[in-house]
């Protein structure tokens, strides 16, 4: 195969917006079309000049053509998409991790950006910013009232451009200004730290250019700390995805030489490939091995610790190939929610300089040719994320919820347009535990104005990390009672 599967993607999730996406990247098109409608193209002919001559108002003929293509593509599933020269842009950047910014981490308090961390090393973090300080202006702008993307849009920008951030600092009361010079950001996508002695977190956020050399290099220092560690943790909730290429090496670390990984299959014969732990299946570009350098650090132990990978709903397209390879093999044990259910492949086609499509091609499967695609994994020990339960896991959208989902291609029956008594049934059982979900948010955040209602992943309150803990250490782990394995519903059209 030519070129190597990539996934790239992002999920609404605390401070990261956008839609889950699977990618290939391919250079040219298809050498061959199929024959066209003729009469068809003729009706989307006149339809284009009727709007040009007839409109109430003169159109731009190049945003109606885009549109047109934007319509079309959209159309198909929720995750093929046209991209404009603005859009083309930002999801390069998603994959590659890097941005021109501030470099911080951040979510909203009152209405206000709260610094969740500066990034290390980053224009902010040099310039003193803190976690939990507040941005009340960027520039002249006052941030109450934007959303989270227009106060990231107003504070990134071309590199060496400065931008005016009035913060708020809490625990000193005062109010000042910082002026921050703009930079290529390079976000962290790993965190690693020991525990306690002989056990150790690794959390994968997504997965990007840099994340297995990063996780090579925060592995090895684990080991380095603490070269006796019992048991290790897998931190991949809430991951909405990231290059296959890094999923794939992710593997490769942790399970014997040569097995399979995950497979696709498709249409086009560059979609029909199967991924192994061998390490022409996750180099992109040669040079060293950052999976063997660590194989040899840790004298294989990571191909033999005891592991445990926390998931949840927020798992989603490449995190969902990691865990489900590891499962398959029976190398980890997978503690958590069912996943989101992420399991097509899309193919991004350039259509100029700076734009392009993104087209879904392929389906992907697990080691054992179980699809993934609006069902997701399911884990083999299901735990809530706090003691009281999963408190507003029933707000966050899968896979099978959204609009125009592709099947999986495997368990469905043939769409009949309408749902049957029991998918309805269980449609409005959904829809009443989000309704329930939604008012519990609201009742906590009026108690608690600013605090976090769900603990830190990693923290010594994240619940799900504990009985993850007690998992490695063969003691009791707090099982859910009332979460269930969800099926795909047939999707109506």
């Amino acid at each position: 195969m030519g070129q190597k599967l990539k996934i790239a993607g992002w999920v609404a999730i605390g401070a990261v917006a956008g839609a889950l996406t699977t990618v290939q990247f391919q250079a040219v098109a298809r050498g061959t079309l199929a024959p066209l409608p003729l009469e068809e193209l003729q009706q989307l002919a006149a339809v284009f000049g009727m709007v040009k001559s007839d409109y109430v108002e003169p159109v731009d003929e190049k945003k109606l053509i885009s549109e047109a293509i934007s319509g079309m593509v959209s159309s198909l599933d929720p995750h093929s998409q046209y991209f404009d020269k603005k859009s083309f842009k930002e999801f390069r950047e998603g994959t590659s991790g890097r941005f021109v910014g501030v470099g911080i981490e951040i979510t909203m308090e009152d209405g206000l950006v709260k610094v969740v961390s500066p990034i290390e090393d980053s224009p902010a973090f040099r310039a003193g910013l803190k976690t939990n300080d507040l941005i009340t202006k960027i520039d002249d702008t006052a941030v109450k009232g934007l959303t989270i993307n227009e106060a990231v849009k107003l504070m990134r920008g071309e590199p060496r451009t400065k931008v005016l951030l009035t913060i708020f600092r809490k625990d000193e009361n005062r109010s000042f200004p910082v002026t921050i010079t703009r930079e290529e950001i390079k976000t962290q996508s790993v965190k690693a730290k020991r525990i306690e002695p002989g056990y150790a977190w690794v959390r994968v956020s997504q997965f990007q250019d840099r994340t297995v050399e990063d996780f090579a290099r925060k592995v090895e220092d684990l080991y380095k700390q603490d070269p006796k560690i019992k048991g290790l943790v897998l931190d991949l909730r809430n991951d909405p995805g990231g290059l296959l290429d890094a999923a794939v090496a992710l593997s490769a670390a942790f399970l014997p030489e040569n097995v399979t990984v995950v497979s696709t299959n498709g249409q086009l014969a560059d979609s029909k490939f199967t991924y192994t732990t061998a390490p022409q299946h996750y180099l992109r570009r040669g040079g060293t091995d950052p999976i063997e350098r660590l194989t040899k650090a840790t004298n294989g132990a990571l191909k033999s610790v005891p592991l445990v990978v926390l998931v949840n709903e927020g798992s989603a397209s490449a995190s969902e190939i990691v865990a489900g390879a590891l499962q398959d093999h029976k190398r980890a044990t997978l503690l958590g929610s069912q996943t989101f259910g992420k399991g097509s492949v899309q193919t991004v086609r350039p259509l100029g300089p700076d734009t392009g499509i993104k087209l879904t091609t392929a389906r992907y499967y697990t080691p054992s040719g179980n699809t993934i695609q609006a069902k997701g994994i399911v884990p083999d020990v299901m735990v809530d994320e706090t003691p009281e339960g999963n408190l507003f896991a029933a707000l966050r959208t899968r896979e099978a919820d959204l609009t125009k989902h592709l099947s999986n291609g495997k368990d469905d029956k043939p769409a009949t347009g309408a749902m049957s008594d029991a998918e309805r049934a269980a449609e409005q059982a959904r829809d009443q535990e989000r309704e329930e979900a939604r008012k519990k948010l609201e009742e906590e955040a009026r108690k608690n104005p600013g605090q976090r209602l769900v603990p830190e992943f990693g923290s010594d309150k994240d619940f799900q990390l504990q009985q993850a803990l007690n998992q490695l250490k063969g003691k009791p782990v707090l099982v859910s009672k009332t979460q269930t394995v969800r099926t795909e519903e047939k999707k109506e059209n």
